[in-house]
């Protein structure tokens, strides 16, 4: 079992037990999505998805937040939005920090050199280099507009 799978069990039992409500049925519905995810990779001949495909789906999960506690804000329930904003610190716990400003644009600078990148078409080398440097430290929508435009600036 990974780690961080270990990790997000251990910390339901422990929120089960300190009765914490709003951890427990965050948790639980993180894990009914791993469970999901194993079950939808069993055919592949995977038995249980790799820590990365954990973050990945965790990462899926906070964006899912993010847009409803936005929705919500917009259409005046401050009580679902705050519910949301909640859930989005306990699943963000299990999420590596992600790279932004000053590292990022270091990042950025770093794989346009080793990728010999002139310009946009070739965005996806430089994507490319960053996935194999900086993998889950990445938030591939900033990363991916960081990019953007630093390849289109002259």
């Amino acid at each position: 079992m990974s780690a961080l799978r270990t990790q997000i069990q251990a910390d339901l039992k422990a929120a089960m037990l300190a009765r914490q409500p709003l951890a427990v049925s965050t948790l639980r519905m993180a894990a009914a999505k791993l469970k999901d995810a194993d079950i939808a990779a069993r055919p592949k001949g995977i038995d249980a998805i790799s820590d990365e495909d954990i973050v990945a789906l965790l990462r899926g999960m906070v964006k899912t937040r993010r847009e409803s506690e936005a929705q919500y804000r917009q259409g005046n329930r401050p009580d679902l939005a705050d519910q949301e904003a909640a859930e989005i610190v306990i699943l963000e716990a299990y999420l590596p920090r992600t790279l932004q400003g000053e590292a990022l644009d270091a990042a950025i600078a770093q794989a346009i050199a080793t990728s010999g990148a002139t310009g946009p078409k070739d965005m996806g080398k430089v994507i490319a280099a960053l996935k194999a440097a900086h993998g889950p430290a990445l938030d591939m929508a900033a990363a991916s507009a960081a990019v953007k435009a630093k390849l289109a600036a002259p």
